[in-house]
């Protein structure tokens, strides 16, 4: 069974940057596509960005040209640089992947972006 660890996230102004990472263990390299996803307290789970294995990229509108999605199999880990960030984008953060047909998730990292 393979693990996702999220981390990086706190507490920014807006404008400013964060970025995420999920470690995988004991190796991405059975992962197939991977995904972030974000919950805002109240609001239903929300996706953000998602990365095939063959690393072709998809972004939610609300992100697009701010967010970028990025794994490294080399070290087990997949990223989402966070930049420009507002207010809208505070919310737990968590990290998916296919594993054995089936998504397997994080506990999530919360970011919160002050106005």
């Amino acid at each position: 069974q393979v693990q996702l660890v999220e981390s990086g996230g706190g507490l920014v102004q807006a404008g400013e940057s964060l970025r995420l990472s999920c470690a995988a263990s004991p190796s991405i390299a059975s992962i197939n596509a991977m995904a972030w996803h974000r919950q805002a307290p109240g609001k239903q789970r929300e996706y953000v960005a998602s990365i095939t294995s063959g690393a072709l990229t998809n972004y939610d509108d609300s992100v697009k040209g701010r967010f970028t999605i990025s794994r490294d199999n080399a070290k087990n880990t997949m990223y989402l640089q966070m930049n420009s960030l507002k207010p809208e984008d505070s919310a737990v953060y968590y990290c998916g992947g296919i594993y054995n047909d089936h998504w397997v998730w994080g506990q999530g990292t919360q970011v919160i972006v002050s106005s």
